[in-house]
């Protein structure tokens, strides 16, 4: 039996997420943009964080599984997909009266980290240009050079006998 025990981060931070949409506020997370596997729209990041609306009606899709949050927003009307792993959450707190908490940074230890395995270089295949008045002149003939007429598909209804 271990005694060590993961973090107790992610169940905190979803059931303050949980309590202020249950009380129907609008639930923000502030995210420390210098954590560890961090993604997010640069372009919007002050003094190192960002403030994100992790509501329902905010995002296009929220995942809260596992160690990372992965949602989908927009930022000046482009779509945005986003990774925050529960490490990097300063805080969580209602937009309309602050009620919340804050929270301790919590960077990965540099064994937790795995790379992505590098992706294999896409191989490139030739590609022959084709006239296309060539092939005009000879689609409605056959192999023996000869014109054929292409038969028209059909449709037959076939009725069953009902006992």
């Amino acid at each position: 039996m271990t005694n060590t025990m993961t973090s107790t981060k992610p169940y905190i931070v979803r059931a303050f997420y949980d309590w202020i949409s249950d009380n129907g506020l609008t639930p923000y997370i502030v995210v420390d943009v210098n954590v560890y596997g961090v993604m997010v729209p640069m372009s919007y990041v002050n003094d190192g964080q960002i403030v994100l609306n992790v509501s329902l009606s905010a995002v296009g899709s929220i995942s809260m599984v596992g160690d990372t949050i992965e949602l989908s927003a927009r930022f000046g009307g482009k779509l945005e997909h986003m990774s925050v792993p529960y490490g990097a959450i300063a805080a969580i707190y209602a937009k309309e009266n602050g009620a919340g908490t804050s929270l301790e940074i919590e960077h990965p230890v540099e064994d937790d980290i795995v790379e992505a395995p590098a992706k294999p270089e896409a191989k490139i295949s030739s590609v022959k240009a084709v006239d296309s008045k060539v092939d005009a002149k000879t689609s409605g003939t056959d192999s023996t050079g000869q014109n054929s007429k292409a038969k028209k598909p059909s449709l037959s209804v076939v009725k069953n006998k009902q006992d």
